[in-house]
C-alpha cells in the first residue's frame, strides 16, 4: 500500500501545473508524517503569504499566555488596556475577542495600505471604538481588527511586540523562522510571490461588496499587495506569511509534545480547543463554531462532522487545521492566490483526516 507522504506528494505533482506551488506538512503524535511540496523553487523552507491561516498563530500566542498566567479570558480588557473600555466595552474580554463576539469588526473606512503598518492609529481607533452589539452576545468574524486587538492586548500585557513573543514561543521548535506575522527584510527572499487565477476580478469584487462593511476595498488582500515588501514587513496579526511545515508544527505543539516541547498544560488544550461560542454570523450570515481563536470543524466539513478539528482557512486557499483526538496536524499552503477555490486543501485535508483520524 503506498503510504501518505507517496500519495500526498503524488497529488501535489499533478496539482503543480495549475497551484503553481504548494506544501503540505502533517505531523501524528509530534512527528512529521508528512512533508511534500511541488512547483518550481519550491521548497519545505519556502515562506506563503498565507491571508487568515496565520490566525492560527496569533490564537496560539494568546492561548500560551493565558496557560503561563500572563493573560485571562475573562479578565477585562481594559485592566491591561484602559482605553479601551471607552463607548461600553469596558466589560469585553479576551474571550470576546477570541470568539469574534467582542463587537469591534471594522476597521476605520478609509484605511489605506500604508495604515496598516502605523500600529498606534489602528488600536487607538479600535479603542475608541462603539461596539456593535454588547461583546459576547453575537459574532461576526473580525477579518482585520481580530490581529491588531489580540496584539495589542498581548503589548500591553507583556510590554513586547506578538511578534517577539511569537518568535520567543517558536524558537525552541525550531520554527522562529516559519511563522511571520511582519517578514524580516533579510528574509524576503524566501517568500513566494502570489499568482491570481485569470478571471479573477468577479470573485473579489464579490469579497469587496461582502466584507465593505469590515474591510475597506484598498485592502483587501490582492496578489499584488500581498508580494510588495512595503506590506510583507509590516506586522499585521490577523495574517501570517509561513511555510506548511511551520504552522502545522506548531499546532501539534498546542496539542502535546514536539522535540520535548509542549506549549500548554495537557489539561488546557480542552479548554483552548473545545468550542467556546456557537452562533450566526451578523454579517455574513453563516452558522459558526468558535473555539479560543480558531473554528471549529476542518475545512471543507462542519463543526457537527469534524468536532474534535480546529484551525483557520485563508481567503487565498491555504489552510491550518488540528484534530485534538487523533492528535493530527496538518497545514497546506499554495502559490495560486484564489478566494474561490479550496478543492486542494480540502481534497488534501480529507486524504489526511480519512487516513489518520
Amino acid at each position: 500500500m503506498t503510504n501518505l507522504q507517496d500519495q500526498v506528494q503524488q497529488r501535489l505533482d499533478e496539482l503543480a501545473a495549475t497551484e503553481l506551488g504548494l506544501q503540505v506538512a502533517v505531523f501524528q503524535h509530534g512527528e512529521l508524517v508528512v512533508d511534500a511540496v511541488a512547483g518550481d523553487a519550491i521548497t519545505s523552507d519556502t515562506l506563503f503569504y498565507s491571508a487568515s491561516t496565520g490566525k492560527g498563530a496569533t490564537a496560539t500566542v494568546a492561548n500560551v499566555l493565558v496557560d503561563r498566567g500572563v493573560l485571562e479570558y475573562d479578565a477585562p480588557i481594559a485592566d491591561v488596556w484602559p482605553e479601551f473600555a471607552a463607548n461600553g466595552k469596558e466589560k469585553a474580554t479576551l474571550r470576546h475577542v477570541l470568539t469574534h463576539t467582542v463587537g469591534v469588526p471594522a476597521l476605520a473606512p478609509d484605511t489605506v495600505p500604508e495604515d496598516l503598518a502605523d500600529w498606534a492609529k489602528q488600536t487607538s481607533y479600535l479603542a475608541a471604538a462603539e461596539p456593535w452589539w454588547e461583546p459576547g452576545t453575537k459574532m461576526t468574524y473580525h477579518a482585520e481588527t481580530f490581529g491588531y486587538l489580540v496584539g495589542e492586548i498581548v503589548r500591553r500585557a507583556t510590554g513586547r511586540t506578538i511578534s517577539d513573543v511569537l518568535r520567543e514561543i517558536a524558537e525552541p521548535l525550531g520554527i522562529a523562522d516559519e511563522v511571520y506575522f511582519g517578514v524580516p527584510r533579510d528574509q524576503l527572499h524566501r517568500v513566494t510571490p502570489l499568482v491570481e487565477p485569470d478571471g479573477a476580478e468577479d470573485t473579489f469584487a464579490m469579497l469587496a461588496g461582502l466584507f465593505g462593511k469590515l474591510t475597506p476595498a484598498a485592502i483587501i488582500p490582492r496578489a499584488a499587495l500581498c508580494n510588495s515588501p512595503e506590506h510583507l514587513t509590516v506586522e499585521t496579526p490577523s495574517a501570517a506569511v509561513l511555510s506548511a511545515h511551520g504552522i502545522a508544527k506548531l499546532y501539534a505543539a498546542l496539542l502535546g509534545e514536539v522535540d520535548g516541547v509542549r506549549l500548554v498544560r495537557p489539561e488546557a488544550v480542552a479548554e483552548i480547543t473545545g468550542p467556546a461560542f456557537t452562533g450566526q454570523d451578523e454579517l455574513l450570515g453563516n452558522p459558526g463554531t468558535w473555539a479560543h481563536g480558531y473554528a471549529i470543524g476542518r475545512l471543507g466539513s462542519t463543526a457537527e462532522e469534524s468536532p474534535a478539528s480546529f484551525g483557520m482557512p485563508g481567503m487565498g486557499g491555504s489552510v491550518a487545521w488540528a484534530d485534538a483526538r487523533a492528535g493530527v496536524a496538518f497545514a497546506l499552503t499554495r502559490r495560486l492566490f484564489d478566494p474561490a477555490q479550496s478543492a486542494s486543501a480540502i481534497e488534501i485535508g480529507n486524504l489526511v483526516a480519512k487516513t489518520l483520524c
